[in-house]
């Protein structure tokens, strides 16, 4: 396997060795691999079809010489995932989900891990230094318990015990600091130095973004097989039209973007995606110095962020890559608060039974606010990176009333008596009743999840306006969320209608509809109806603050 590392600063070429990690040249720490991309390019997509999914199929665009397959643990082909009920929900269908939870320690670090221990076995390293936030240590600590290697692993002190437990559980030393990530980081570069000991070091490892590259090539061979199955061995491969990750130092992302450079140097795609690095508001330095115009990060020295993950404070060249990356694919730097990205985990968890890191939080409370921004359309296609799974859901996260306490009668009560009083406590006789009248099956599942995700409500539904105004007229709801265009009886008829009748006159309507309203329309509603909400903004806080407001 033939490859060379070239100085990103000075251009000078050099062979690679793991434990030479700047340039002989010139000293910089900024080296990449490249590889004969013009015989790679004709050659290895034809010999895909015969290997088995996962990282490895892709080994002649790794630094590693003679991979060692009894170092693997399934690293990966990640499934991607059609998020469908959020596209509904977001009016934005082609909505994809790299679900890296899927790893064998449930994170994207996983594939730093595996190809950076395997370069390292190869070269004849047994020990190592890591600075982390928890997943890169829990990945590396795996990975080098297999290969027979001891890892130091640095965190901070704000890194969840769970998480150290499971470092330390793979027979890593765990060395807690009480400090800033960028201090930890600090720290475990002078005990790497003093001992002389290899030190990853994120976007500066040249593993690590090799092994992140792989990402890419995934998304855009599962892409094709997903939107275009019968295409030809040598057709392009899709790529999407935005690509969107949390980022805390922004290896993921610059090394994403190789993979996708590195496809159409080859051939195999004719585009490369519009990038979103998506920060936690609290600790953005990439961002804010986006946004200022600025050629170098301003670093923030006290990072404000309960996603601990996320809080590198100073992100040195990287963001210098980052920003020309996201320049060059007019894409966007983007910030949420912690909170939109703890609301993000609770919507994904509930419309697509995901249950994701803060981390990944964040790139979804990302993607939302892009949206209704306008800044990636309806007919964009987006794949957003879902980095790790939650190991376990924090309390902050859940908020109060979480859960429901049900305490049966004393065992002198019958089973029916038991029983009864125990469902009665669970589900009380009079919750607030909402109906829903609308003619598509998928936009009725929609409201309900969403309304089910906001609280205790009877839910009625029906399926056109004729049906509706029976329900209505029966149940006499608390509120009623209507379509407009539906067959028997428009929205409009069962508007005039209710509000004729004295018993349903005064029930709260909102009218959910996909229609462009003329002004006449709008004019035959006005005075009639509580709210028009456009699908496709159901996420809105409007929405949610509107039914709340409506029902107390």
């Amino acid at each position: 396997m033939s490859f060379i590392i070239k100085c990103l600063d000075c251009g000078h070429n050099a062979p690679y060795y793991p434990t030479s990690t700047t340039c002989p040249k010139c000293n910089s720490q900024w080296r990449e691999a490249e590889y004969d991309y013009e015989i790679i390019g004709k050659t290895l997509r034809s010999k895909l079809a015969k290997r088995r999914s996962g990282l490895w199929r892709y080994r002649e665009l790794l630094p590693v010489r003679n991979p060692n397959v009894s170092l693997s643990l399934g690293e990966g082909g990640t499934p991607l995932i059609r998020a469908v009920n959020l596209g509904m929900m977001l009016g934005c269908p082609n909505i994809y989900i790299k679900d890296e939870r899927q790893g064998p320690t449930s994170s994207f670090k996983d594939r730093q891990a595996s190809v950076t221990i395997a370069a390292l076995k190869e070269a004849g390293i047994t020990e190592m230094v890591a600075a982390s936030t928890g997943n890169v240590a829990i990945s590396y600590s795996a990975y080098a318990s297999r290969a027979g290697m001891k890892l130091w692993a640095f965190v901070t002190s704000l890194v969840p015990a769970v998480k150290m437990r499971e470092i330390a559980l793979y027979g890593s030393q765990v060395i807690k600091i009480t400090g800033s990530y960028d201090q930890c980081k600090q720290v475990a570069s002078e005990f790497a130095r003093q001992r002389n000991l290899y030190q990853d070091m994120g976007a500066r490892t040249i593993t690590s973004i090799e092994a992140m590259k792989t990402i890419a090539f995934e998304i855009s061979e599962q892409m094709t097989a997903i939107q275009d199955p019968d295409a030809e061995v040598d057709a392009p491969w899709r790529t999407p039209d935005w690509y969107v990750q949390a980022i805390s130092g922004g290896m993921g992302p610059i090394g994403v973007y190789k993979g996708f450079r590195e496809m159409k140097q080859m051939g195999w795609t004719d585009r490369i995606p519009a990038f979103a690095p998506i920060q936690a508001e609290g600790c953005a330095p990439m961002v804010n110095s986006w946004k200022k115009g600025l050629e170098k990060a301003e670093p923030v020295t006290s990072p404000m962020t309960r996603i601990e993950t996320l809080a590198t404070g100073d992100p040195g060249r990287a963001y210098e890559f980052l920003r020309e990356y996201v320049n060059s694919t007019n894409g966007v730097f983007e910030s949420v608060p912690d909170e939109d990205a703890f609301r993000a985990m609770h919507v994904l968890a509930k419309m697509e039974g995901i249950s994701a890191e803060p981390a990944a939080g964040v790139a979804f409370a990302g993607l939302f606010k892009l949206i209704r921004a306008g800044i990636i359309k309806p007919s964009d296609t987006v794949v957003v990176n879902c980095t790790g799974h939650t190991m376990p859901a924090d309390p902050s996260i859940l908020g109060d009333n979480w859960s429901r306490d049900v305490k049966f009668p004393s065992v002198d009560a019958t089973p029916q008596e038991g029983l009864l009083s125990a469902l009665s406590q669970v589900a009380p006789e009079r919750f607030p009743k909402i109906a829903i009248v609308e003619d598509t099956t998928e936009a009725r599942r929609l409201i309900r999840r969403i309304l089910q995700s906001q609280g205790n409500f009877t839910i009625l539904e029906a399926v056109n306006g004729r049906e509706g105004l029976e329900l209505i007229q029966r149940e006499l709801p608390d509120l009623v969320i209507l379509d407009l265009m539906m067959p028997e009886m428009d929205g409009f008829t069962v508007i005039e209608a209710l509000r004729a009748n004295p018993e349903t006159a005064t029930i709260p309507v909102i009218v959910a509809t996909a229609k462009e309203l003329t002004q006449d329309e709008k004019s035959r509603l006005g005075g009639q109806i509580q709210a028009l909400m456009q699908k496709g903004d159901f996420l809105n806080d409007e929405f949610l603050e509107e039914v709340k407001a409506l029902i107390k």
